[in-house]
């Protein structure tokens, strides 16, 4: 008897596990991504197919917990400084593209569609909300996240997570049915409930795993951090927030937790599975009928409003300084809606400002927009690669297995190549400049096209099974991106860096890596020596100057990585020592 009942609630399991496990690996054979995989299969199962499922809404309100997970994860990589240093392109770069893309939307809407103004709001207002999902699987897929264009796509995704407050705002205050009811109100209790929620973070959340852990039961640690996600996501629904941003805070939270890795170790099976849920859902909620009956309108607007939203991107983006390459890369991936507009969309019509019939159409344009998006992502690709610069005669990286992974060969790591090679190392080398490949190649060096800020080149590259892996490109934030990526997905590797200064330095040790060198310190102290020979002073004298200054320069920057910037100031020597370094001669010839 009780496995009769349990069949109603395994059944629909059962097909959907069934439908995932086959799409999605056809989809990627296919070379498709497994996005749209799932999308079809959810298509292919919902009401407008083969009926197996007749109310998708249900399951995707359920599956939203996907993303809630996902997000949570996301925030564990991003400590409370990283994610206060991406300020600036949160408020800025995300302000400014959005409200550009929601005008020039709003506009096209009233001007093409002929809409009334509050409606054609409405309408580009949801589409401008990126899909959170899409752009986060995108980027964890190829790597990018901890890259600098991986650190802005974030940027500009949590400035949308934050806009859907206001925007519900907005649509209280239009709605002839509430009459603005729970404006004001509702952005207090809004900012009540961060505050909340962080007060909790700061002041609660390490105790409360301190004592779960004290059980030495992982099942209890395992409970714990689900209350805390779910407990944060609940937290930020119920004041008006999404519970996405919830999540998200409550992972930025516990970064600095001494059980964040065991913390992510647990989230991670149920982050995957529910995020595939998340895309099925998707799926079943396209509705055939509707595209059957409105399919003009539907391509139009479809068509319409992801070539202007591109528009918008790409233009923010170049105003911002990107290069043309990276603003027609951000463009292709956040030119779809996403699965926020369903819940302005839902309440829109809940007070009265739009209808059923407009919600169902601007829905399937969202929905739409979001399955093409992994081929626009492809047909990207596969375009700007041309678009770049040439790869012949460049062999990319692939299969390469060695002790040691050097990553980049520009003249730092070309010098430290040959300490290697000096003593027979087994070194495999990357390097993102085609250019530069194939000079080495004239002189005899095997260098492989890759970029090691994405996780997928790292594989190739051999980062798996690597003893070593020396950091030698010649950009601080890609050093950066780096050594965060190497750190967290190949713990075994000792990670050598060149920083680009000392807060560089700082940053990097902070961060974790074995051994960090300032790109200038050596070659710096190598020249004050010289200038002391050159001044008369014996070789004794001049190795105790260079052993000293090393020294004392080691000491503060120990103290600076424990305090700020300002620390070990005693170390410094900012006028001639009373006493010479050594009792003998100062200088032998032209002493006056």
């Amino acid at each position: 008897m009780a496995v009769e009942g349990l069949g109603p609630t395994i059944g629909p399991v059962v097909v959907l596990m069934g439908a995932a496990v086959i799409a999605v690996p056809l989809f990627r054979r296919l070379g498709l991504g497994s996005v749209l995989g799932y999308f079809a299969a959810g298509a292919l199962v919902g009401p407008s197919v083969l009926g197996l499922f007749t109310d998708p809404d249900t399951i995707l309100h359920f599956a939203e917990l996907g993303v809630v997970m996902f997000l949570f994860i996301i925030g564990l990589e991003l400590r409370p400084q990283k994610l206060w240093a991406l300020r600036g392109q949160i408020f800025g770069l995300g302000l400014a593209q959005v409200s550009l893309a929601i005008a020039l939307l709003s506009l096209a809407g009233m001007v093409v569609f002929s809409l009334p103004p509050v409606t054609a709001f409405i309408a580009g207002a949801g589409f401008v909300l990126s899909s959170t999902a899409v752009i986060m699987s995108t980027l964890q897929e190829r790597g990018e996240i901890a890259g600098l264009e991986g650190q802005k796509s974030v940027s500009i995704l949590l400035f949308e997570d934050l806009l859907i407050v206001p925007l519900l705002v907005v649509v209280a205050f239009l709605s002839p049915v509430g009459q603005g009811a729970g404006g004001l109100p509702a952005l207090a209790l809004a900012l009540s409930g961060l505050v909340a929620l962080l007060v909790a973070g700061r002041w609660l959340l390490d105790p409360f795993f301190a004592l779960l852990a004290r059980t030495r039961a992982r099942e209890v640690l395992s409970a714990g951090a689900l209350l805390v996600v779910l407990g944060a996501a609940l937290l930020m629904e119920a004041v008006g927030l999404s519970m996405a941003m919830g999540a998200f805070l409550a992972g930025v939270l516990l970064s600095g937790s001494s059980y964040r890795h065991q913390i992510e170790s647990d989230i991670e099976p149920f982050k995957g599975l529910l995020m595939g849920l998340f895309f099925l859902a998707v799926g079943m909620s396209l509705n055939l009928s509707v595209v059957a009956l409105e399919w003009p309108l539907l391509l139009a607007l479809l068509a319409v409003y992801v070539l202007v939203k591109a528009a918008a991107i790409y233009a923010t983006a170049r105003v911002f300084g990107g290069t043309n390459l990276a603003a027609l890369r951000r463009t292709a991936m956040f030119a779809q809606g996403g699965e926020f507009a369903f819940v302005l969309y839902t309440a829109a019509v809940a007070g009265g400002v739009i209808d059923a019939r407009e919600n169902a159409i601007f829905s399937t344009v969202v929905i739409l927009s979001m399955a093409i998006t992994p081929l626009i992502l492809i047909a990207a690709d596969r375009l700007l690669r041309e678009q770049g610069a040439t790869l012949d005669g460049v062999e990319a990286a692939e299969g390469l297995r060695g002790q040691v992974l050097v990553i980049g060969f520009g003249r730092f790591g070309q010098i430290a190549l040959q300490m290697l090679l000096a003593r027979g190392a087994q070194v495999s080398v990357i390097e993102n400049n085609p250019d530069r490949i194939r000079e080495a190649a004239r002189f005899g060096f095997k260098v492989y096209y890759g970029d090691g800020t994405r996780l997928d080149i790292l594989h190739a590259s051999g980062a798996a099974t690597a003893q070593v892996i020396l950091i030698c490109v010649d950009d601080r934030r890609a050093v950066s991106a780096i050594a965060d990526l190497i750190q967290h997905e190949f713990p075994n590797a000792a990670v050598l860096a060149r920083s680009y200064d000392r807060g560089h330095s700082m940053e990097l040790i902070r961060a974790g890596v074995s051994f960090e060198i300032r790109e200038t310190v050596e070659s710096a102290l190598l020249m004050g020596a010289e200038g002391l020979r050159r001044l008369g002073l014996d070789e004794a004298a001049v190795t105790e100057a260079l052993e000293d200054t090393r020294r004392r320069d080691a000491q503060r920057l120990t103290e600076q990585v424990l305090g700020d910037i300002m620390s070990g100031r005693d170390k410094m020597l900012i006028a001639p020592v009373p006493e010479p370094l050594t009792a003998a001669k100062a200088f032998s010839k032209g002493d006056t």
